[in-house]
């Protein structure tokens, strides 16, 4: 039967909290030996917490949603940068893969990573969600089936984003991301939510649609799905 359960919480501090008891958990019994990371400010005080904690991650693997097409790793905006700054140089982990964002064959890197994610399945998959109900950057319209990927990034995504870019920077608007079913293919997913422009997204998902214009509605198909969110469904 599936397990599908949602915590609400009043803070991101708390909810960060609830996200460190459940690893500590999956650790102690050895069922966490892959982990998939998202990144955005969603996770910022997840990390901060995992970085405080006596969590030891020297055994397992990581692996990224997504990274922007473009970017090095020493390039501030980047995804490989933000891991780095808020999680990679303070926990060791036995080994952090992440896209590459100047791939020179961009197909290929898209299959080189996919085929290392099944090598190594996803036991915890953490997501956030786009106020468009995004997951990744699986924008609406991406289909159920899709794999890693290049993905075009709509105008909401970029107008979100663009807050992180400064002024004389301009946002890439393609970047690497797990397909939604690289995402399903874990074993446990957890996402987070926070805001009220998030509830469009979250009622969606606690709604009775599934559709590919909703990407956060698959879930619904997923065995086993934690939300915390700090928005009140009545």
């Amino acid at each position: 039967m599936p397990f599908f359960e949602v915590i609400k919480v009043e803070t991101q501090q708390q909810a960060a909290s609830v996200v460190v008891d459940k690893l500590a958990k999956d650790l102690h019994e050895g069922t966490l030996n892959v982990i998939g990371l998202a990144t955005g400010s969603t996770m910022i005080p997840v990390y901060k917490k995992i970085v405080e904690s006596p969590l030891d991650f020297s055994l397992v693997t990581a692996f990224n949603l997504d990274e922007y097409v473009g970017l090095t790793p020493t390039n501030k905006n980047s995804y490989a940068y933000f891991m780095h700054e808020h999680l990679f140089s303070k926990k060791k982990f036995k080994e952090t893969n992440i896209q590459n964002g100047v791939a020179e064959d961009l197909e290929v890197e898209c299959a080189r990573y996919e085929n290392k994610l099944n090598e190594h399945p996803l036991d915890i998959q953490f997501l956030g969600v786009g106020e468009n109900g995004h997951i990744a950057f699986n924008e609406p319209g991406t289909p159920f089936d899709s794999v890693t990927h290049v993905a075009n990034l709509t105008d909401s995504t970029l107008g979100v984003n663009s807050q992180f870019f400064d002024d004389d920077e301009k946002i890439p608007n393609t970047a690497f991301t797990m397909g939604i079913a690289s995402i399903m293919n874990a074993k446990k997913i957890i996402l987070l939510a926070f805001g009220e422009k998030k509830r469009l997204a979250i009622e969606a998902l606690l709604g009775d649609k599934i559709t590919e214009q909703l990407p956060i509605t698959v879930l619904k198909k997923h065995p086993h799905v934690t939300v915390i969110t700090d928005i009140l469904i009545d």
